[in-house]
C-alpha cells in the first residue's frame, strides 16, 4: 500500500511539473513562429505594401502617375486623326518608355514649361526685359519640340535597325526552311536567336497569330507600318507566294539574295560619300594649321620693318 501511493505521489509530481513547465512557457503567436522558422533558413520578413510602394523609383511613383493624369486630360481635346498618327509614329519608335499619344503630349508640355523655366532663369541673369521675353518664349518652343525631334530620331533609328538586321534574318528563314521547318516556326527560330528591331517585329505578328489574327493580314500590316521598303516588299512577295500555292523556300532565296546585293550597295555608296564627307573637316581644322605653319614664317618675315 505504501508503496502505490509513492508512485502515485511521484506521478502527481511529475504532472505538476509539466503543468507549471507549460504555464511559464512564453506565448509566440503563429507569425513570430513563422519569422522564426524563416529566420533560420534564411528567409525574409515579407514586404509590406507601403514598403514595397517606397522601393519603387521615383519616376514610377510620382512622375509617371503625373504625366498619364496630365495626358487624359489631354485626349478631350486632342483630334482622333492626330492622335492615330501620333500612335503609329510611336509604334514605328518601338514604343519608348510604354508611351501613349497621351503621355506624350504631356511630356511635350511638361518639357515646354521646363525648358521655359529654365528660359526665365537665364533672362533673370540678363537683366533684360526684352532678353527675358525672348529666352522664355524660345524656351517654351524648344521644349515643345524637342520630344518631337526626339521621337522621330527613334523612327529613323529603328527603320535603320530593321534594314540592317533584314539580311541576316533572310538568311537564317532560309537555313530553316531548308532544313524543313514551316514559315511560322522559322520566324521562331529568328527571334530567338536575333534580338533587334526585326525580331521584335516578327515576335509580334507570332503573338498575333497565335490569338488567332490570319497570318497574310498580320504580317502584311507589319510590312507597311514599319516605313522599310525592303521589308515591305519582302512581306508582299512572301503574301504572293501563298496565294499563288509556290514554294516559300524558293522566293526566301531570291529575297535573300536582293536583300544581300542592296546591303552591298548602300555600302559602296556610302564608302563613295566618305570622301566627300571628309572635305569638310580637313578644310576647316587640317588646312588651316598647315597654312599657319608654312606661310607663318614668311608672314612674319614680311611684316617686319626694314
Amino acid at each position: 500500500m505504501s508503496t502505490t501511493m509513492l508512485l502515485a505521489l511521484i506521478v502527481g509530481a511529475g504532472v505538476l511539473l509539466i503543468f507549471i513547465g507549460l504555464a511559464r512557457t512564453p506565448t509566440v503567436n503563429t507569425a513570430q513562429m513563422v519569422q522564426q522558422r524563416l529566420s533560420v533558413y534564411g528567409g525574409e520578413k515579407p514586404l509590406t505594401i507601403e514598403e514595397m510602394e517606397l522601393q519603387r523609383p521615383f519616376s514610377e511613383r510620382f512622375l509617371r502617375p503625373a504625366i498619364e493624369r496630365l495626358g487624359s486630360r489631354l485626349s478631350r481635346t486632342t483630334p482622333q486623326k492626330a492622335r492615330q498618327n501620333l500612335l503609329n509614329k510611336l509604334d514605328l519608335a518601338g514604343r519608348p518608355g510604354n508611351l501613349t499619344p497621351e503621355d506624350f503630349a504631356a511630356v511635350r508640355l511638361i518639357g515646354a514649361a521646363v525648358v521655359a523655366a529654365v528660359g526665365l532663369l537665364l533672362g533673370l541673369l540678363l537683366a533684360n526685359p526684352l532678353y527675358l521675353a525672348i529666352a522664355i518664349a524660345g524656351g517654351a518652343i524648344l521644349g515643345f519640340f524637342l520630344p518631337v525631334i526626339w521621337l522621330n530620331q527613334k523612327v529613323e533609328a529603328r527603320r535603320t535597325e530593321i534594314q540592317k538586321g533584314l539580311p541576316d534574318a533572310l538568311d537564317l528563314l532560309v537555313i530553316c526552311v531548308d532544313a524543313g521547318l514551316g514559315f511560322d516556326a522559322s520566324l521562331t527560330r529568328v527571334t530567338e536567336k536575333f534580338k533587334n528591331a526585326l525580331s521584335e517585329e516578327f515576335a509580334k505578328v507570332l503573338r498575333e497569330v497565335s490569338l488567332g489574327r490570319p497570318r497574310l493580314e498580320a504580317m502584311d500590316e507589319m510590312g507597311r507600318s514599319s516605313g522599310v521598303e525592303d521589308l515591305h516588299n519582302f512581306i508582299q512577295a512572301v503574301i504572293q507566294s501563298e496565294q499563288f500555292g509556290t514554294g516559300i523556300g524558293k522566293i526566301l532565296r531570291i529575297q535573300a539574295d536582293e536583300m544581300r546585293r542592296k546591303r552591298r550597295q548602300r555600302a559602296q555608296e556610302k564608302a563613295a560619300q566618305a570622301t566627300l564627307k571628309m572635305m569638310l573637316p580637313m578644310v576647316g581644322c587640317i588646312f588651316p594649321t598647315l597654312w599657319i605653319v608654312l606661310l607663318g614664317p614668311a608672314a612674319l618675315i614680311l611684316m617686319k620693318p626694314r
